[in-house]
């Protein structure tokens, strides 16, 4: 399936070049290029080495200085930093990391509005809060990681992402593949394990999608009259638990991923629903399948588009798939595409698995 390019007001960036990783403190490259360093420690004082001087010269260039902390990590920072700590903002990590995509597009947003003020935002960000929840959100973050190094260049931001090895060892792994430089004490080196970012997206999906459950409602859709359609899916969701906001949401998601289907993919074209109550990320799924297949430049909506539709940005109406839902996944190849969508679902009793 092709995608048809849409205006975006998400964001407005300036497109200036990346100046290329080099051996130098790390964010103190000139203020045009972008940063993004991983941190690995073992002990609080490699953490401290690293953080601080990352820290201090943000607050002396007069950079908007952000750490993403909990109490006690803040209060280790701000007894390190003396005085200077009234120029870092202390954030609540678990805020922050709300949603992958909304997440990315906020700190971007954050990014540009700091860069037309003349100043740049320096973010210290741990992956502490994330890294434990369920496995196809990490994911999602580990592959926000990998992304960012396209979506932020030319924003001018730093920012530095202290990884313990005490993390499982694959968000500590994925760490090594999505961050193009690596911090030693108040030094940065460009990183030899680093991933080109639509390599490790694509390495994301490299594993087929399980297959639907063989009691999923099943429609077909065979006319581009979607009354039917969003009607077909209210009455699905309205026997889960599903938010009336959230159903609001799934709406348009379903909206935009049929359309895409019926203008650009080929049939039959097939919306399938079902519920996932077990385990510890009961989720309403919705699937939409057809015989075509994507244009491998198409980005799935990966990154938030430039006003100019460009390659680096992507689709609009996948990225806005992306921001309504909790979790998108695309598989696409000459056997067809398939798009399934999920929404969280606050609880589920175990009868509902397959309503």
């Amino acid at each position: 399936m092709g995608k048809a390019t849409y205006p975006c007001q998400v964001c407005r960036r300036r497109g200036r070049p990346r100046t290329p990783a080099s051996k130098t403190r790390p964010g103190a490259a000139v203020s045009e290029s972008f940063t993004h360093c991983v941190l690995p420690y073992d002990r609080v004082d490699d953490l401290l080495d690293g953080a601080l001087p990352f820290l201090r010269d943000g607050a002396e260039a007069g950079d908007r200085v952000i750490a993403l902390c909990g109490i006690a990590r803040e209060m280790l920072l701000r007894d390190a930093l003396g005085a200077e700590a009234a120029s870092v903002e202390f954030v609540e990590p678990a805020a922050w990391y709300s949603h992958p995509a909304r997440t990315l597009a906020d700190c971007l947003s954050d990014a540009d509005d700091t860069a037309w003020r003349g100043r740049r935002l320096r973010l210290l960000g741990e992956p502490v809060v994330w890294a434990s929840r369920p496995p196809l959100e990490v994911l999602e973050w580990q592959r926000v990681e990998a992304m960012l190094n396209i979506a932020f260049r030319g924003t001018g931001a730093a920012i530095m992402c202290p990884y313990s090895s005490s993390l499982p060892a694959g968000v500590v792994a994925a760490g090594r593949r999505t961050h193009p430089e690596t911090v030693r004490g108040a030094r940065s080196i460009a990183n030899p394990l680093y991933m080109d970012p639509w390599a490790y997206s694509a390495k994301c999906d490299g594993e087929p999608l399980p297959p639907p459950p063989a009691d999923a409602d099943e429609l077909d859709v065979v006319r581009p009259d979607l009354y039917w359609l969003r009607a077909y899916v209210t009455e699905y969701a309205h026997r889960t638990p599903l938010p009336d906001e959230d159903l609001q949401r799934l709406l348009v998601a379903v909206t935009e991923v049929v359309t895409n289907a019926l203008r650009h993919g080929a049939p039959p074209i097939v919306l399938r629903m079902w519920t996932e109550a077990s385990g510890a990320d009961p989720a309403l799924v919705c699937e939409v399948t057809d015989q075509g297949s994507w244009d491998p430049r198409a980005g799935h909506g990966l990154v938030p588009p430039r006003p100019s539709g460009t390659a680096t940005g992507g689709r609009f109406g996948l990225w806005a798939v992306r921001l309504l839902c909790s979790i998108v996944q695309i598989r696409t190849g000459p056997g067809g595409s398939t798009v399934r969508l999920r929404l969280r679902l606050p609880a589920v009793p175990a009868a509902m698995n397959g309503v």
